[in-house]
């Protein structure tokens, strides 16, 4: 896609199907003439004009609000012109076509090049456009999509603030302390045999500290945001008829699993997407676990294990109304014991006792209790999911970032780290210190763009729409 950035391009970016208007999008260079073609006359920049939009032979496609923003004042950077028709999509393929149809007939004027390079936008090439012509960084270009993905008002939000350039605003904090600090090495490797020592003069150990707390905030909140985005995968896992299906069906308030008195109800699979506070969980019911000899739920089984060996935490369901029965308390052992072996190390699990309303006994006083019929202790169960997840009610500070820029932010905090121990004994690791905040700076640097692979952002913009 790099390779063809010069291109000028076309696309309808709004929705595919019947909607009440429809946008069809060009960016690229010199669109004047293009302009022309389609509306019949120039337009002012940056004012919507209502006109019909007129195919080769004259005819009306349609009419509707044509805007013209000349570069570098656009979103791309670049000319952009855009019609606003009406939502039909014959409607906007007749105007995409008429575009591309105008663009190979439009003559060069003055020497300057024709505009018959016009094609269709690959998915992200807009914003792409924005990004390399330094309009956005690629935090911000990453907070377009995130936006246009959120599935919860503080995912909204969230990437809201970092489409403004909030993240952006703090990882440039970071390369500015950071650079600084290189820059005292670098001063002190050129001239070491000045009598001023400038890493002690300037407080060069100092600056690092302040560096790595302030590197601690962001980190904190880039995980807040990234819990946003992401969520987390919650695996519900007990034995047959403990109550795995109901607690889903009480946590999604809806009826998506079939409950029944029968052990081995659950055969496969569900799942669903519940909000906490806006945080976003997967929530994953699963087959009982046992020894069976039924084929089809020997399979259903095998997919439990594997859905719990993908968890970010796990809920082990126990039955409070079995919890006096041997064989049931014998079987619940030997199962902590095998999640205990095959879950991943770092997982959280909580144990739950589920069917509260139902038993004579008294609940451990570790886990939680709980009843899917009564709802009680439902919402300790959901504060307990957003613990365990690490949430922090501070969603007004928080800017939507990704598990890259975690990644990231931890590679720097790394760097950072051994870069201190460099200062420590700085009179013979200098060079090794400097190049500690050089890797560190370039890991900030690959968050917002400044520095990374092509590879990299054919990738990141690859999974955005048409026409963004």
């Amino acid at each position: 896609m790099l390779a063809r950035a010069s291109d000028p391009i076309v696309a309808i970016a709004t929705a595919s199907g019947r909607g009440a208007v429809g946008i069809v999008r060009v960016s690229g260079p010199q669109l004047a003439p293009l302009v022309h073609a389609l509306c019949g006359r120039a337009l002012m920049p940056r004012e919507a004009t209502y006109l019909p939009f007129r195919d080769a032979d004259g005819s009306v496609i349609d009419r509707g609000l044509a805007l013209y923003f000349p570069s570098p004042h656009s979103f791309t950077g670049e000319d952009v012109f855009e019609l606003q028709a009406h939502g039909g999509m014959v409607v906007l393929q007749l105007l995409l076509a008429r575009c591309l149809q105008a663009a190979a007939e439009i003559d060069p004027v003055g020497g300057k090049p024709r505009l018959a390079g016009l094609r269709v936008a690959e998915p992200g090439e807009f914003s792409q456009r924005a990004f390399l012509n330094g309009k956005i960084d690629l935090a911000q270009a990453e907070a377009i999509a995130d936006l246009i993905d959120a599935s919860t008002e503080a995912a909204a939000r969230s990437a809201s603030r970092s489409l403004s350039g909030a993240f952006s605003q703090e990882i440039h904090g970071l390369l500015e302390a950071l650079v600084r600090l290189r820059m005292l090495v670098e001063a002190t490797l050129d001239f070491p045999d000045e009598e001023i020592d400038f890493l002690e003069a300037s407080d060069a150990a100092g600056q690092l500290v302040a560096l790595r707390a302030q590197l601690a905030a962001v980190q904190r909140r880039a995980r807040q945001g990234a819990l946003l985005r992401e969520g987390i995968k919650v695996v519900i896992a007990g034995q047959p008829n403990a109550g795995k299906s109901s607690l889903l069906n009480a946590l999604a308030g809806a009826e998506l699993a079939i409950v029944s008195a029968i052990a081995g109800t659950t055969r496969d699979v569900v799942s669903q997407t519940i909000q906490i506070q806006g945080v976003p969980l997967h929530v994953v019911d699963t087959a009982g676990l046992r020894d069976s000899d039924d084929e089809v739920e020997r399979i259903g089984i095998a997919r439990a294990w594997d859905q719990i060996e993908g968890a970010d935490a796990l809920l082990f369901l126990h039955d409070l109304t079995r919890s006096a029965q041997p064989d049931y308390l014998q079987a619940d052992a030997r199962l902590a014991r095998t999640l205990a072996e095959r879950l991943p190390p770092g997982v959280p699990l909580v144990d739950v006792w589920s069917k509260l309303d139902a038993a004579t006994v008294t609940a451990p006083a570790h886990g939680i209790a709980l009843s899917a019929r009564s709802g009680a202790g439902i919402e300790a169960l959901r504060m307990r999911l957003l613990e365990v997840a690490g949430w922090q009610a501070v969603p007004e500070g928080v800017y939507l970032a990704r598990a890259r820029h975690v990644q990231a932010l931890k590679q720097v905090e790394e760097h950072v780290g051994l870069a201190e121990a460099h200062l420590a004994a700085h009179s013979q690791s200098l060079d090794l210190l400097a190049e500690e905040l050089r890797l560190a700076q370039n890991f900030l640097n690959e968050i917002t763009g400044e520095f990374g692979a092509d590879d990299l952002l054919g990738v990141i913009f690859s999974r955005f729409c048409i026409g963004k």
